[in-house]
């Protein structure tokens, strides 16, 4: 059952296709990344920095929202990051209610699970994608759409994400262990808020600049008028 899963998954192409091997994507950068939706939050930190270091065990690169810049429209960009992965791993544990008034649910994870969907059902057809969660059965009740889905359960722990990881890319060339990836968790972990740290610098610099220009582009249109 669960070797049908894999299939189904990962695989799709072969498994419309029975005897057809999957199309050759059509540039690298396309074979080898992998579009991330995940939460981030402190909460989810451990799990993040999980997805990355496994991702880039199994020899991919990890593509995410956070390499939007200020200035882009945050959905064409979205959009594009999908188009340019030949893979997609959606984790649609936080179901919660967050802190900060006026509590609300994080839509983001389904719904770019959604946009996933359309791509590859239209104009994306060679793209895979896969479905993460920490509660068993859970999905059955919160995205009911995705009925007949298997999603892959981590459990909420760093080693339940690479457990999953290895049984998603069990077709991938690299197969590390969930020991080997453990251990380079481990050297990134103390260096990985320092990163985290120095982007949301970058980002704050990123969206001071663009203000910035936006305020001179107002004055010198209003210059120009008066």
């Amino acid at each position: 059952m669960e070797g049908e899963r894999r299939l189904v998954i990962i695989a799709p192409a072969m498994a419309r296709k029975p005897g057809k091997q999957l199309r050759r994507a059509a540039t690298p950068r396309v074979r080898e990344s992998v579009f991330l939706n995940v939460p981030y939050d402190a909460e989810f930190e451990n799990l993040l920095l999980a997805y990355i270091v496994g991702i880039s065990a199994f020899g991919f690169t990890p593509r995410a929202t956070l390499e939007i810049p200020f200035g882009q429209r945050r959905l064409d960009r979205i959009l594009s990051l999908i188009r340019q992965s030949r893979y997609s791993i959606h984790d649609l544990s936080r179901v919660q209610l967050d802190q900060n008034a006026p509590r609300t649910p994080r839509f983001n994870m389904p719904f770019e699970l959604g946009l996933t969907v359309a791509l590859e059902r239209s104009a994306h057809a060679e793209h895979s994608w896969i479905v993460c969660e920490t509660a068993p059965h859970r999905i059955k009740k919160s995205l009911s759409d995705l009925d007949g889905t298997d999603a892959y359960i981590h459990g909420g722990t760093v080693a339940g994400v690479f457990r999953e990881l290895g049984n998603a890319f069990v077709g991938s060339s690299r197969q590390p262990t969930v020991t080997e990836m453990s251990q380079i968790y481990r050297l990134l972990r103390a260096q990985f808020r320092g990163v985290l740290k120095r982007l949301a610098q970058r980002t704050r610099s990123m969206h001071a600049s663009s203000k910035n220009s936006a305020c001179g582009r107002a004055r010198r249109r209003t210059s120009w008028r008066g």
